[in-house]
């Protein structure tokens, strides 16, 4: 068995499908890293473990007249105190939250962890994420039917970013986001595809080219792909 290092990426979620994880999160390099070398850790916690109703309902009517039902704060509550916080920052994944960002998840990542909470339903009681300190996250301007996938997309950016987790750490630096532009395109053999051939500068040899080259197009992509990202990159 191998010895978790001393210091790991501890990644809690609170749930009521557990059985939804690890998913993704168990297999390549990510799935080694936690399985065999203990670089960081997945917890799942039953979110319905804690209903105190006899027939075990942790979801209720929503005040005021609604559709749909609302997680209570009491439940989501009891699920929570029942982990070690450690310091660890609590997300709950949500379609209204701040859009999640590579800024924000670097920071997390030198952390000790992450505690998310996925929701199910309308919703959970704004009473107990207030109480508690939520930040809530958004993946994207799509809703989900549950916060389970959120969640998975949440760790996964993280944990990638843990020191050890993956094979080739210095190939970070050119991704999507890292200093606010968009990755450049990559080509690798046949040199043709269906009358499409791989950019000679790519094959000239010359670094020096090849790295001017690949920073034009990450400009082009951001410009073309992402123009609000553009927006925001200081004037030369």
């Amino acid at each position: 068995m191998v010895q978790k290092p001393p210091m790991s990426f501890d990644a809690t979620v609170l749930t009521m499908f557990p059985e939804a994880f690890p998913g993704p999160l168990g297999v390549s390099l990510i799935g080694t890293a936690w399985r065999e070398h203990g670089l960081w850790t997945l917890e799942t916690v039953d979110i319905r473990g804690f209903s105190k109703d006899k027939r075990g309902f942790l979801d209720d009517t929503p005040a005021g007249g609604g559709p749909g039902q609302v997680m209570r704060a009491d439940v989501i509550a009891a699920a929570l105190d029942s982990v070690e916080a450690r310091g660890r920052p609590l997300l709950y994944m949500s379609a209204r939250g701040r859009p999640l960002a590579q800024a924000r998840v670097r920071e997390w990542a030198k952390g000790p962890g992450l505690i998310v909470l996925a929701g199910r339903f309308e919703g959970v009681d704004q009473r107990v994420l207030d109480a508690r300190g939520f930040e809530e996250v958004s993946v994207g301007d799509a809703v989900l039917a549950g916060g389970e996938a959120a969640a998975l997309v949440a760790i996964e950016a993280c944990v990638r970013l843990v020191p050890g987790v993956l094979g080739q750490p210095e190939s970070l630096s050119e991704e999507s986001f890292e200093d606010g532009l968009l990755e450049h395109p990559q080509y690798t053999r046949p040199r043709t595809f269906e009358g499409h051939d791989i950019p000679e500068v790519l094959l000239s040899g010359h670094h020096a080219e090849v790295r001017k080259w690949r920073q034009a197009q990450r400009e082009l992509t951001t410009q073309a792909q992402r123009p609000d990202l553009w927006a925001k990159r200081p004037a030369k």
